[in-house]
């Protein structure tokens, strides 16, 4: 919406009243919002180089549309400083595309939260933190644009709980959901670098994740061993479906298995090898589906995949992996996809840059 044509509501000179209104409007996820007053949001449109009706995000099966100045409103209302500004936009440019299943992924019984990973230099010239307690409280960066996404799917997508968004219990990531990835001390390639664009852009990756397992092992001294730990969790009955993942690595962990000479692919064969189950078992605990099945063991089956056995994903590249945490700690994590096959894909944008400009 243009801002000559946006609505003004006119309120008390008061801040708590401002607040207070915007929880009568059913504006928020539960937490107070900032008042997005005139000032605020020219602030946060300044970092976008296009005319603010410009739509950058539209819902396939509401036809709801977001405009970059409906994002800058909410971006201010999370707390955003104006600088999150173009990673918020490049998020919902990549949720726009249609592999990400923008619809199912919002509304599903899953449960799903979008998870936003920023590469490159754009996560440190904005304060993103990468480092201790990375998907926990503390920074602004992190938590605000994070928190901007879900009022907008919110508020501009009306993915309302209860009434549009049919999620059997949630999980904490619909609040915030947005880390970066740790460039320091990164034996790997980040992933801005494996995602083919020019030297200097960074980028936003979206995967509609499902809740957070936590995998310790601070006993593991080989990489068979630590990411046998995280094979473990990623193929867990309760979860195991032909999505995608994500793993985070903690430095700790990284330093066991790149030491040791293993590439980022290496990781992902691994554990694509190992994160399976056996279909016996999948019957016995009636997720097993002959059509899942019958998919994964097609004529186009990887060389990886094993008569008789579930495996996580199609492809080892169905796996995402880098590094991100403090430097103490034999704690990894897996992000698990919100859906049981392949119907959500992760996609990534650059940063700032506009790709659909003349």
């Amino acid at each position: 919406m243009p801002l000559d044509t946006a609505r003004i509501h006119e309120v008390p000179d008061d801040l708590l009243a401002a607040i207070d209104y915007c929880y009568e409007q059913g504006w928020t996820d539960g937490l107070p919002v900032v008042p997005p007053v005139v000032a605020r949001v020219e602030a946060m449109l300044a970092y976008e180089g296009r005319p603010p009706e410009t739509i950058i995000c539209t819902h396939p099966a509401t036809t709801l549309e977001l405009s970059v100045h409906a994002a800058a409103v909410n971006a201010v209302m999370a707390g955003c400083l104006p600088e999150y500004f173009p990673v918020i936009v490049a998020a919902f440019e990549a949720m726009n595309e249609p592999g990400f299943n923008f619809h199912g992924s919002t509304a599903s019984t899953g449960g799903s939260a979008p998870l936003l990973i920023v590469s490159g230099q754009y996560a440190d010239d904005i304060g993103m933190n990468a480092d201790v307690n990375l998907f926990g409280p503390g920074n602004r960066a992190n938590a605000t644009i994070g928190r901007a996404t879900r009022l907008i799917l919110r508020n501009v997508f009306q993915m309302i709980p209860g009434i549009s968004d049919k999620s059997t219990q949630g999980n904490p990531g619909k609040y915030s959901f947005c880390i970066a990835e740790r460039a320091r001390g990164n034996p790997w390639p980040l992933l801005v670098q494996e995602q083919d664009y020019p030297e200097g852009v960074s980028s936003v990756t979206c995967f509609a994740g499902g809740g957070f397992f936590n995998v310790e092992n601070h006993g593991g001294s080989t990489p068979e061993q630590v990411l046998g730990s995280v094979a473990d969790a990623m193929a867990n009955y309760g979860c195991i479906t032909l999505g995608q993942s994500v793993v985070i690595l903690s430095p700790e962990h990284m330093g066991i298995i790149a030491g040791a000479g293993w590439s980022r692919r290496d990781a992902q064969e691994f554990l694509f090898r190992h994160a399976r189950r056996p279909v016996e078992g999948m019957k016995s605990v009636g997720k097993y589906r002959d059509s899942e099945y019958a998919k994964q063991h097609g004529p186009e089956a990887h060389t990886l995949i094993e008569a008789g056995y579930i495996h996580r994903g199609h492809r080892p590249e169905d796996i995402l992996i880098t590094m991100g945490g403090g430097d103490a700690g034999g704690h990894s994590c897996f992000i698990p996809s919100w859906s049981r096959a392949r119907s959500s894909l992760m996609q990534h944008k650059p940063i700032g840059v506009c790709i659909d400009c003349d």
